[in-house]
């Protein structure tokens, strides 16, 4: 049985990576921050399944910011496959704490890499990295060979990971990857996340909660695909032979205004009569247009996207709506029926 480490695993993406782990038979350990009782709404349904925990899931309290807790861990499980994907993700929050955003992203990084060297140097290692490196972009679609022009705090301490990560593969022959993700979401997605933000004050307007959305430049596009789908290609990455650098994206470009769109028609609403703008929520500086290239990856490691981004959305619109009390199938009845 195949040992993995899965840091940030209440998490959207690490709760999707522990359910695919957890199919194909792994023994999963997960690092949490804080109590493990607190913000695991993610995975709580793997913790109360008693066909898995207590024989293959396993859940330690840690801290990417703790260098002697992280050798110890690595240490002790010796895992096949340590896959990073905690981080302070949330680009806007980046600008104001700075320093923490480095610390975790960037010196969790090499503290990982350093325990994988120093105890388990067969370890497989995945790095969760992100098209924020390539900033305003000169070329599009963005590959692997597109140079970085990371444009916020965020994407530089991606930068560091990601340059920390091609170190470490060369110096020490570590089985290292970055995965370059495109935005992704899902019905998992935070709510500090625009898509999410989105859907889930659509679910509220719709219950009659609230009038408004309030978001920030409507103009930005992003490459949007679906959680689930991008953690298995983190893990088809651990699976070949040698260690490379992968974009990880649909190849699709969709505004914010296009989002709005497809979610409040699923219910029926013009979204021009429930969305203002608000200039707190625009970031010091934006990048626009994102969208890349996967070619390497499907050629390689024979991955696709298979969620579109209409089944997208109607995903994330429809599981907010259970969460308000509504019933999906009944709103869009009345949609049609109107």
């Amino acid at each position: 049985m195949k040992r993995a480490l899965i840091t940030g695993i209440t998490g959207q993406d690490g709760s999707y990576l522990a359910e695919l782990l957890l199919e194909k038979g792994y023994e999963v350990h997960g690092l949490l921050r804080g109590s493990a009782s607190h913000g695991t709404s993610n995975i709580d349904q793997l913790v109360r399944d008693e066909r898995i925990h207590e024989r293959t899931l396993f859940l330690h309290n840690g801290d990417l910011a703790d260098s002697t807790a992280i050798q110890s861990l690595v240490r002790d499980l010796a895992p096949d496959e340590v896959y990073n994907l905690a981080a302070q993700s949330h680009v806007r929050l980046s600008f104001d704490i700075p320093e923490h955003t480095l610390n975790v992203n960037g010196a969790g990084t090499i503290r990982l890499l350093d325990a994988i060297v120093k105890h388990s140097p067969k370890t497989r290692y995945y790095q969760a990295s992100s098209s924020e490196l390539f900033g305003n972009a000169r070329s599009c679609p963005q590959s692997e060979t597109t140079p970085f022009a990371p444009g916020n705090p965020y994407a530089c301490s991606k930068a560091y990971s990601f340059w920390l990560v091609s170190n470490y593969r060369q110096a020490y022959g570590v089985h290292a990857s970055n995965g370059i993700a495109y935005n992704h979401e899902s019905p998992r997605r935070g709510e500090a996340f625009v898509t999410r933000k989105i859907t889930r004050t659509l679910a509220r307007i719709v219950g009659g909660k609230q009038e408004f959305l309030l978001l920030g430049n409507l103009d930005v596009s992003r490459d949007w695909g679906f959680a689930r789908d991008y953690v298995e290609a983190m893990w088809l990455m651990l699976q070949a032979p040698e260690p490379d650098d992968y974009v990880i994206a649909t190849g699709e470009l969709h505004s914010i205004r296009e989002f709005l769109a497809e979610a409040f028609g699923i219910v029926g609403l013009d979204w021009r009569a429930h969305v203002k703008t608000d200039r707190k929520f625009f970031r010091p500086t934006e990048v626009n247009n994102l969208v890349g290239d996967a070619t390497k990856a499907r050629e390689r490691l024979g991955w696709r996207p298979k969620t579109r981004f209409p089944e997208l959305v109607r995903l994330m619109v429809e599981e907010d709506l259970r969460l308000e009390g509504l019933d999906p199938a009944r709103i869009v009845a009345m949609k049609e029926a109107a």
